[in-house]
């Protein structure tokens, strides 16, 4: 996930120091039962689209455009599927970060899947029954999958709160 310039701005007065950052994942289902997936440039995992809103960007806004521009799909927003928080994560070069992590059940409404769409940060992407996930698989797709999948069977239970 490549950072944003108000974070590289944050860096340059705080350092490494854990920051706490909202955070979006968007699990787009097509009509076949079928999950977008891109699979990151920076581990080699597979991963539903995720990304850091811009400041002042609404979170499901900013999951559609994170969508658009990494898999070439045009989403729309049906629901929130989960909230949670993550644990604190270190990146090689030292920075810390949490994220508080908003999950969005979508479908697809246009577009087509494609890596390098508007950024380098999927170097792969592709739709997957979710019961024939690629490996390796990012250690929060699962979890966000089947929040996102429970709500779509059921959107009246509302999303899952951590």
């Amino acid at each position: 996930m490549a950072t944003p310039d108000f974070i590289l701005a944050l860096r340059d007065k705080i350092g490494h120091d854990l920051l706490w950052l909202p955070g979006v994942s968007i699990v787009v289902v097509d009509d076949d039962g079928r999950v977008l997936l891109g699979r990151r440039a920076d581990t080699g995992h597979w991963a539903v689209v995720s990304g850091i809103p811009d400041p002042g960007e609404q979170p499901a806004a900013a999951a559609m455009r994170e969508c658009l521009e990494e898999t070439g799909v045009e989403a729309e927003v049906l629901g929130v599927a989960s909230v949670s928080a993550g644990a604190p994560t270190s990146f090689p070069n030292g920075d810390r970060c949490a994220f508080m992590d908003i999950t969005f059940a979508a479908r697809p409404v246009g577009g087509t899947a494609r890596a390098y769409v508007a950024d380098d940060e999927s170097t792969e992407v592709g739709w997957f029954a979710p019961e024939a996930l690629p490996e390796p698989l990012l250690a929060s797709t699962p979890g966000r999958m089947r929040a996102a999948l429970d709500w779509l069977a059921d959107p009246a239970r509302g999303a899952r709160f951590q």
